[in-house]
C-alpha cells in the first residue's frame, strides 16, 4: 500500500480473526510440499481491496515471494522493512517482491529476481513450491504470491535503497487466528476494514497481512 495520512497502529481493534492455530506437523516443509501438491478445495477470504482512491491506470502486474525459513526451532517467514523515503509502501513491512518487467518470464521468476535484488538471497536457495491467488491491492497492483522454502545456510545483503531491515516472524505465531486483529480506516473511496499482524516491534497490515490470511486458510482448508 502506499503511503498514507494515518497511522494504522493507533486505530482500535474491530475484533479478532479467532481461528484455533495450524498445528505444528502441518507447517513443516514436508507437509508444506504436500499441500500443494494436492490443494484442498478453499475459499481466499480476500482478493480485492478497496482502492484506496481512483486510479488513473490498469492494475500492475506484480509478485512476492513467501520465503520460509527452515530454523532449528521452527519454521519462519521472512519479511522486509521499506526504506522510509521510498515513495511507495515506504517504512511498511512487506514481503521481498515488486512489479513485473518485461523480461521476467513469469511471476514465480519476477519473485525471485526481485528478491535477490532486494535482500540478495539467490534463487538456488529458494524451492518454489507454489502459488497463491492473485491478490489485487488498494493501490492498484495485482500481486502473484509465490511460496518457497529457504535451507539456511545462506547469505543475505539488504539493498539499502529499498530495504531498510530484514527479519523473520515464527511461522506458527503467524498461523494462528488469534493473533489477526481487524482494524478499519477512512480512506476517500470508503472504509476499509483490513487485517493486522503486531509481532515485537513490528506492525504486519494491509496487503501483507491479507495474503497471510489467505495462506493461512489455504493451510487450514
Amino acid at each position: 500500500m502506499s503511503t498514507l495520512h494515518f497511522d494504522p497502529e493507533l486505530l482500535p481493534v474491530d475484533s479478532l480473526g479467532g481461528e484455533d492455530a495450524i498445528t505444528p506437523e502441518r507447517l513443516m516443509a514436508d507437509a508444506l510440499r504436500a499441500r500443494f501438491l494436492n490443494p484442498p478445495d478453499w475459499v481466499p477470504e480476500i482478493t480485492v481491496e478497496r482502492l484506496v482512491r481512483p486510479l488513473s491506470r490498469p492494475l500492475m502486474d506484480a509478485a512476492v515471494l513467501l520465503p520460509i525459513i527452515l530454523r532449528d526451532d521452527g519454521p519462519t517467514l521472512l519479511f522486509t522493512q521499506r526504506t522510509a523515503h521510498l515513495n511507495a509502501h515506504a517504512g511498511q513491512i512487506s514481503f521481498p517482491g515488486g512489479r513485473m518487467e518485461t523480461h521476467d518470464a513469469s511471476p514465480v521468476d519476477a519473485a525471485l529476481r526481485e528478491t535477490e535484488e532486494e535482500v540478495g538471497l539467490a534463487r538456488r536457495h529458494i524451492d518454489v513450491i507454489g502459488t497463491l491467488p492473485e491478490y489485487h491491492t488498494g493501490t492498484g497492483f495485482r500481486v502473484t504470491p509465490v511460496v518457497g522454502i529457504v535451507q539456511p545456510p545462506f547469505d543475505m545483503q539488504a539493498d539499502p535503497y529499498e530495504v531498510a531491515e530484514i527479519f523473520e516472524v515464527p511461522l506458527a505465531f503467524l498461523m494462528n487466528g488469534m493473533h489477526h486483529q481487524r482494524r478499519t480506516a477512512e480512506f476517500v473511496t470508503g472504509n476499509r476494514t483490513f487485517y493486522v499482524m503486531p509481532y515485537e516491534r513490528f506492525f504486519i497490515w494491509g496487503a501483507t497481512a491479507g495474503m497471510l490470511r489467505n495462506f493461512f486458510h489455504f493451510l487450514r482448508a
